[in-house]
């Protein structure tokens, strides 16, 4: 027998489905990641408190044993580190019926994708510019004369933001500064280094940096999919359009940071969350996607700043 042409359908349930906005942001959030995928990362999910300690014990050395004598005791009074948890964004929007009902779906797809970029920018940018202060220096990001960044051209010369000295990166510049990682025993695996646009662009100038053994054989593809540009002296180098910006006199200097993933942490207290609210005074439907996280320096001497023009 049939039943006629009233059923109930997707389309008029549709206020009874339940959006699935927060699987599709947290795909998007992670797509964006590049910092956060380098360096050390914590979960302090479902933990009470605002503040993350992080034991630095003091490495000991060892000593001569002499005959019939005691041994050499080593004690040291240890450091902690502190993460405070005490960033909190959000990304909200407020999507009227009428949009709702009319709107093609991309544009849903857009805002799922945007509010992923825009928090994944946020946790990089503030990773990032913990660059500004390694080496217990003075932070590039003001008018200083002396800091503890150096200029790309040999990775020697301290980069004075107050006369805007900074220079193309060069293959002296990268080895100088890998040299004061590895001066500092930082180990040489898990090394990464973030550089702006302006900096691939020379480094595409450089013959050797062009040929096969740098780029590999995804090179090209993985630009376009995370920003990996290559393996230069075994440090995987990634652009970013998100890299750092130094004072300089015009405030346009960019900053290629080179790092060992432990020289910086992010603890997560809450990933990325996403609720909906129907808002019927707006008669609209309130969309937000949130985290808590906080980011901190763990070694010091595991990051080298190099200031290049943009």
């Amino acid at each position: 027998m049939a039943l006629g042409s009233n059923h109930v359908t997707k389309t008029t349930a549709d206020k009874f489905i339940p959006e699935i906005w927060s699987d599709e942001i947290i795909a998007a959030y992670k797509a964006n990641l590049v910092a956060a995928n380098m360096f050390s990362k914590m979960s302090f999910k479902g933990k009470k408190g605002d503040t993350l300690h992080i034991p630095k014990p003091t490495r000991g050395s060892a000593s001569v044993k002499a005959a019939s004598t005691q041994v050499t005791l080593i004690a040291a009074t240890e450091t902690e580190q502190q993460v405070l948890i005490n960033k909190h964004y959000e990304y909200s929007r407020l999507i009227e019926d009428i949009v709702e009902t009319q709107a093609l779906a991309s544009l849903r797809k857009f805002y799922t994708d945007d509010a992923g970029y825009a928090l994944a920018k946020q946790v990089d940018t503030d990773l990032i510019q913990l660059g500004r202060a390694v080496g217990s220096g003075t932070a590039y990001s003001t008018a200083a004369s002396t800091t503890n960044a150096f200029i790309g051209s040999n990775g020697t010369t301290v980069y004075n933001s107050s006369s805007s000295n900074a220079a193309a990166l060069t293959d002296a510049g990268i080895r100088r500064s890998i040299q004061r990682l590895d001066d500092a025993d930082v180990p040489m695996t898990d090394r990464c280094m973030i550089v702006p646009p302006s900096t691939r662009n020379t480094l595409m100038g450089i013959a050797r940096f062009t040929e096969q053994a740098f780029v590999g054989e995804q090179g090209s593809a993985n630009t376009i999919r995370n920003g990996l540009i290559g393996d230069i002296y075994g440090v995987m180098s990634y652009v970013s359009t998100n890299a750092d910006s130094g004072a300089g006199s015009s405030g346009a200097d960019r900053i290629c940071l080179l790092a060992h993933k432990d020289a910086f942490v992010l603890a997560e207290q809450m990933g990325v969350r996403s609720q909906t609210q129907y808002k019927q005074e707006y008669l609209g439907t309130l969309f937000t996607s949130d985290m808590l996280y906080g980011v901190a320096e763990l070694r010091d001497s595991s990051a080298v700043a190099l200031a290049v023009p943009a």
